[in-house]
C-alpha cells in the first residue's frame, strides 16, 4: 500500500487507464501485454519488475475468460484436459523460476527478441494464419503436443506474449476444433499465469502499486470488453497491437 501512496497520482490514474484499455484488448482481440509492459516500463520499473508486474496485475481478467468458456474446454484426442492442466503447470513454474533467476542486465538484452517474436506470433495468428475448417488436420503423435505445450508454459512463465497463439495453432495442428480449442487456450494459459503468480507474488521486485492501479482497471476493462465483443470489430484492434509490439520492439532494441 506504501508503494501505492508513492506513485503521483497522475501515474495512478494513467495505469488504471492503461489497466482499463488492456482489460478491454484482451476481452476483444487479446495482447493486453503489449500495452501494460510498455506503461510500466515508463512508469520507472525495470523491465523484469515490469514483466512480473504485468502478469499478476492481469491475471484476474485471464480467470473471468476461463471461467466463460469452461463448458468447451476439453483434451484432444487420447491427450486429456488432465495431462495438458498438469504439463502447462509444470512449465509454468519452471518459466517463472527462470525469470526470477534471470539477472535484470541478461533479461534487458533478451526482452527485446521476446518481443519482437510475440508480436510476430501475434501478427501470424491475427492475419495470416488460415482457418482450420478449411485445411485438413494432422493427428499429432501425443507426446508431441504434451512437449510442445510444456515449451509454451515455460516461455508462457517467462514471458507470456503470443502465448495464445502459439497454443491455438498446437492445439488445432493436434485436431482440436477452434471454439474448443479458444477455450481450452484460455485455461492453460490461466493455469500457466496462475503458478507464475503464485511464484512472482514473494519477489521484492514487484510493485504493487502498479499492480493494484493496473489491476483494477482491467477488471473494469474486462467487463466492458465481454460488452464490446459483439458489436466492435476487431479488425484494427489487432493492426494497433502488432503497430504497437512493433514500435516496442523498435525503440527495446536502440533504447
Amino acid at each position: 500500500m506504501n508503494e501505492l501512496l508513492s506513485l503521483p497520482l497522475s501515474t495512478v490514474l494513467i495505469l488504471a487507464a492503461v489497466g482499463l484499455y488492456a482489460g478491454i484488448q484482451n476481452a476483444l482481440a487479446g495482447g493486453g501485454s503489449f500495452i501494460t509492459f510498455p506503461a510500466l516500463l515508463l512508469a520507472g520499473l525495470d523491465p523484469l519488475a515490469a514483466n512480473m508486474s504485468s502478469t499478476i496485475a492481469l491475471f484476474p481478467s485471464q480467470m473471468s475468460s476461463s471461467f466463460a468458456g469452461r463448458k468447451l474446454v476439453g483434451g484432444v484426442g487420447s491427450v486429456s484436459f488432465k495431462q495438458l492442466f498438469l504439463i502447462s503447470i509444470l512449465g509454468g513454474v519452471s518459466g517463472a523460476f527462470l525469470l526470477l533467476y534471470t539477472p535484470v542486465s541478461v533479461f534487458t538484452k533478451l526482452i527485446p527478441w521476446l518481443v519482437l517474436f510475440a508480436t510476430s506470433v501475434f501478427a501470424w495468428g491475427s492475419f495470416f494464419r488460415k482457418n482450420s475448417s478449411q485445411t485438413q488436420q494432422i493427428q499429432a503423435p501425443p507426446y508431441i503436443l504434451l512437449f510442445v505445450q510444456f515449451l509454451i508454459a515455460i516461455y508462457g512463465g517467462y514471458f507470456g506474449g503470443g502465448i495464445g497463439f502459439l497454443m491455438l495453432a498446437a492445439l488445432s495442428f493436434a485436431g482440436q476444433q477452434v471454439k474448443m480449442a479458444g477455450a481450452t487456450k484460455n485455461a492453460l494459459a490461466m493455469t500457466m499465469n496462475a503458478s507464475a503468480v503464485i511464484i512472482f507474488m514473494f519477489s521484492p521486485s514487484i510493485n504493487w502499486g502498479a499492480v493494484l492501479a493496473l489491476g483494477f482497471g482491467g477488471i473494469l476493462g474486462g467487463f466492458s470488453g465481454v460488452w464490446l465483443m459483439n458489436k466492435l470489430p476487431d479488425k484494427w484492434l489487432r493492426i494497433f497491437i502488432v503497430f504497437v509490439g512493433a514500435i516496442l520492439t523498435g525503440w527495446l532494441f536502440v533504447r
